[in-house]
């Protein structure tokens, strides 16, 4: 299960039409205009199905959809340059064979570095706020690329669509320490599963919450994704930009 929202429907599009640069060799990436590859993917989340609870809030995140996107086309900066293919669907590796943890996960952009034949992670970020400085994103994806690709990873990046000069270089930690703290949480996941038992140490979060209302029947169900998930959004939305009423 999944649950909708106008933010998760807009970077869920940008994400898409992006990806599809990956696949393409330098001098073919932008043959096809951006607006048309985002305007056809953009019908899977149009109405209902993107959380927009009317036409007016689905207007505005279109529209900084296609602001990012023409930003792109503008200054491409490292989408100009060669990039690393993982050639798998859904790159994997044994975390802890172990321990039979599995690390999986999708990055958004691998930028080729001839100079030191290694490569730069990016990750394209459409949201206004900047990430939390102790997010782990990062670090999943630095061990995915480590061990799903030969080359060295020498720099991470996010990239904030919405701000000028968005390209914002990120700290590196060792392999080492990347791969403790990530297994030390994988450890704990596992053995709530086992138990079947899970606590929340905040008293609920704004993770959790949404989950809650949709247990307590105040969602809909719009379809399913993809993945084969069952998509839904929540009745009670405010209009205002980034907040919900639940």
């Amino acid at each position: 299960m999944t649950i909708m929202s106008p933010p998760l429907a807009l970077g869920q599009i940008v994400h898409q039409v992006i990806e599809t640069l990956s696949t393409l060799p330098v001098a073919e990436r932008f043959a096809e205009p951006l607006m048309v590859k985002f305007e056809r993917s953009w019908q899977k989340v149009s109405g209902m199905l993107g959380g927009f609870p009317d036409k007016d809030t689905e207007y505005r995140y279109k529209k900084r959809g296609e602001e990012m996107l023409l930003y792109l086309m503008e200054h491409p900066g490292p989408l100009k340059n060669l990039a690393v293919k993982i050639n798998m669907d859904l790159p994997y590796f044994f975390l802890s064979e172990e321990d039979n943890i599995i690390l999986c996960g999708k990055i958004d952009w691998l930028e080729y570095v001839p100079k030191t034949d290694s490569v730069h992670i990016i990750d394209f970020k459409t949201s206004k706020n900047e990430e939390d400085p102790k997010s782990l994103q990062l670090a999943i994806y630095y061990l995915l690329a480590s061990n799903c690709q030969k080359r060295k990873v020498t720099k991470a990046s996010y990239w904030y669509l919405e701000k000028d000069n968005g390209l914002s270089q990120q700290h590196l930690s060792t392999l080492e320490e990347a791969q403790e703290k990530i297994l030390k949480i994988a450890k704990k996941i596992k053995l709530a599963r086992q138990l079947n038992k899970f606590t929340c140490h905040s008293d609920g979060c704004v993770v959790c919450r949404p989950y809650e209302a949709i247990v307590r029947g105040e969602g809909i169900m719009v379809g399913v994704d993809d993945m084969r998930r069952d998509v839904y959004v929540l009745e009670k939305r405010e209009k205002e930009e980034g907040s919900v009423i639940l």
